[in-house]
């Protein structure tokens, strides 16, 4: 496992999910999240890439300890976050104490999908733990739960990790695929991959593609 390697994630298959718990066991934040300029940088693009300015209701499923979590919760009126890893989640309501606005919830993914609709799905450093049949069941999880015209967005570690079921380049390739899908945006660099998407709809109109139309710029 490289050093930079990314976080957790709910396990119904693919990586074992004893290898969160033995992660969590050596060190609060085995990943450094919090301290990493590499994780810093990479979730001011994260953030900058989001079209809309703000949301009123989004999910990010593996939130790890929160620190992608709290920067989500200024764009957004409303932020479930979740994780398979207890003791993420204790450092996740400790950094987050104080927003009325997240709720912190322990799921196990694809199973416990949430109910409801989000206008904002995350799903950073996610779906590379899961076999290819459960990262494309969790796509079309996310697709079904987006509003009309709502925002996917992914990012994924990209070098070979032994503990990852598939490699960030093959899940992007998965969603890119996805029928239900429209990519709108991307950032593309030897450590990591960045996708923004919408929700595809035969009413979609063309200015819901473009920020700057939404700005009323074109």
């Amino acid at each position: 496992m490289t050093a930079s390697t990314p976080r957790t994630a709910g396990v119904a298959a693919g990586t074992p999910g004893d290898y969160f718990t033995r992660m969590y066991a050596h060190q609060p934040d085995p990943w450094q999240l919090a301290h990493r300029w590499y994780e810093h940088r990479k979730y001011a693009l994260t953030l900058a890439a989001l079209p809309q300015q703000q949301y009123c209701s989004a999910f990010e499923p593996g939130c790890s300890v929160g620190v992608l979590s709290a920067q989500l919760a200024e764009r957004c009126q409303t932020l479930l976050a979740c994780d398979r890893e207890e003791p993420a989640l204790a450092q996740a309501r400790k950094r987050l104490a104080g927003l009325a606005n997240v709720t912190l919830q322990h799921r196990l993914l694809p199973g416990d999908w949430p109910e409801g609709r989000f206008d904002l799905v995350v799903l950073s450093e996610l779906l590379y733990y899961f076999a290819a049949d459960d990262s494309a069941r969790l796509l079309d999880l996310a697709v079904e739960s987006l509003e009309p015209a709502g925002t996917l967005l992914l990012v994924h570690w990209r070098p070979a990790v032994a503990e990852h079921a598939q490699s960030g380049d093959a899940v992007h390739r998965q969603a890119r695929a996805h029928p239900g899908l429209v990519r709108i945006a991307g950032h593309d660099e030897p450590d990591f991959l960045l996708d923004v998407f919408v929700r595809s709809d035969a009413s979609l109109p063309p200015h819901r593609l473009s920020v700057a139309a939404l700005e009323g710029l074109r």
